[in-house]
């Protein structure tokens, strides 16, 4: 199930490049974008600015997503794990499971 979950959300074998692309097309049309945007209609300029920055806004997110794809974390557990193994490399001690949850 979890896999299928996986392989949906484009985090299966191969699908950080699709993110990847993602993010690098954004970027690059925020920066066209942000160096256009200086001429033209002044009262819209409030409208321009929210959309530039909603693409820099998405290309850091999926290039977030597309590092943590191609780091083989695709569920909850695997974030859990890795938080767990960053823990004992620390020295600390490992949390006690609540059963209320």
């Amino acid at each position: 199930m979890e896999e299928a979950v996986a392989e949906s959300a484009g985090a299966g074998a191969g699908g950080w490049e699709k993110w990847t692309a993602a993010s690098v097309i954004q970027l690059a049309t925020g920066v066209y974008s942000y160096r256009r945007v200086r001429s033209g209609e002044c009262r819209l300029m409030p409208l321009k600015a929210f959309g530039i920055a909603s693409l820099f806004v998405g290309a850091g997110f999926t290039s977030v997503f597309a590092v943590v794809a191609a780091n083989g974390i695709h569920s909850v557990n695997d974030f859990m794990e890795v938080g767990a193994n960053i823990r004992s490399s620390l020295g600390a001690r490992p949390r006690a499971h609540d059963e209320r949850s």
